[in-house]
């Protein structure tokens, strides 16, 4: 799977974890795929609603050195105080998740104002055939494993008020990540 990863993904792992700073909350952090990646100075919080992904994660930062606050909880409604973190983070889960707009309106409320938000995701291609291809595949995903193949975070940020600061598609225009700016300004 590592190859696959580093075909389709390309370094998006590092891309998303390097620009982490300070508190940062890793939304849907799975099996800790993200932790070699984050910078040392970062203070890291993960949620996931799988607890057998947790344990995963949980040995994979006990290998790596890495101390990590993690929590089975849902993306959907997360479990912290308004503007609680500098960064947010969430690589290839929006699609899985049921509200991933209520996923990233939650994931808004817990940054801080000029908080960074980095997401990447698998997309919809702006490519048509790519694209109707898409739209068969979500026709048997989303009803058997509720992955979407067709959605585009960066639009609803952008609505949520949002400055995108750096954007990256690839693939086919498959595969998003970006770095964006929560409104207001930072204390820190």
């Amino acid at each position: 799977m590592s190859g696959i990863e580093r075909r389709f993904f390309r370094d998006t792992r590092a891309w998303i974890a390097g620009q982490a700073t300070g508190d940062t909350l890793e939304v849907a952090i799975g099996t800790g795929l993200n932790l070699p990646y984050y910078p040392a100075g970062v203070r890291l919080t993960g949620i996931e609603w799988s607890p057998a992904m947790l344990r995963i994660a949980r040995r994979r930062a006990a290998d790596l050195g890495r101390e990590v606050e993690l929590h089975t909880g849902d993306a959907q409604a997360l479990d912290f105080p308004d503007a609680r973190f500098d960064t947010v983070a969430c690589t290839f889960a929006l699609c899985a998740i049921p509200d991933a707009r209520a996923a990233l309106a939650e994931m808004a409320r817990v940054l801080r104002p000029g908080g960074l938000l980095l997401l990447a995701d698998h997309v919809a291609s702006p490519v048509w055939p790519v694209r109707a291809l898409q739209a068969v595949v979500d026709a048997v995903t989303v009803p058997l494993q509720g992955e979407h193949f067709g959605r585009r975070p960066l639009p609803w940020a952008v609505e949520l008020g949002f400055t995108v600061e750096r954007r990256d598609r690839f693939n086919l225009g498959i595969i998003e990540r970006f770095a964006a700016r929560a409104p207001g300004t930072s204390d820190t």
